[in-house]
């Protein structure tokens, strides 16, 4: 007796499978080529001054990047983070993703919910809610992709979560955060901010390509080996 499909842990309707469906055999055809496997686990990060999603895909033991899409834009496209509900600002920060905050049903066609405001937001006392990452490239704080985009970013992370990903993580950055570009902002009162940011892009970077566990303490970020997904 064969087995049956395992039942989808994430949300869907008639728009999101038709659009994963659409897109599918091309994003397999691509990992294929670099030798991935769709439904391996994924990690996010995101750029905004370069305005770009990276889509990092576990090969080997570590994360190998996958494809980078350009991001429409992100609200009122300052650099800083998000402080309080309505200023248009899109978060800066280490957030991850539960497979129920997806939207198959999204108004700007299909999304998912960073999970803003995160522990360290809280502990800052910002304010938001609905911070997504979405299509129909209009935005007033989320990172806004074009239709097509987001159906394979979606479609990317779906699969990952339906194959046994209990979270992914996304980290969103001002810009790459190289010690040559974070020189030019020394004058921000974000600074200081950023180099703690800095400490998590680096950690990534210098681990064998792993994302680090997040945690809060003193209302600082702070870093460590990632035990389980």
């Amino acid at each position: 007796m064969s087995k049956s499909k395992p039942e989808s842990v994430t949300p869907a309707s008639a728009r999101s499978l038709k659009a994963i469906q659409n897109v599918e055999q091309q994003v397999k055809q691509s990992m294929a080529l670099k030798g991935m496997k769709y439904g391996a686990p994924v990690f996010l990060r995101i750029f905004k001054q370069e305005k770009e999603l990276e889509i990092w895909i576990e090969k080997d033991n570590k994360f190998q990047l996958f494809k980078t899409y350009p991001v429409c834009t992100y609200g009122a496209g300052d650099l800083g983070p998000k402080l309080r509900e309505g200023d248009g600002q899109a978060p800066e920060g280490f957030y991850f993703v539960k497979p129920n905050q997806l939207n198959p049903y999204s108004s700007y066609h299909l999304s998912f919910n960073l999970g803003y405001p995160n522990a360290y937001d809280r502990y800052h006392k910002r304010t938001g809610s609905l911070l997504m990452v979405h299509g129909d490239c209009v935005s007033i704080g989320c990172f806004a992709m074009t239709d097509n985009k987001i159906e394979e970013i979606y479609a990317v992370v779906d699969a990952a979560l339906n194959n046994g990903q209990s979270i992914f993580r996304v980290h969103a950055f001002p810009f790459r955060m190289t010690e040559e570009n974070l020189s030019k902002h020394k004058s921000s009162k974000w600074y200081d901010f950023w180099k703690n940011l800095k400490e998590g892009y680096d950690w990534f970077e210098k681990n064998n390509f792993q994302p680090p566990n997040v945690k809060v303490k003193n209302g600082r970020y702070i870093f460590e080996p990632l035990i389980n997904q």
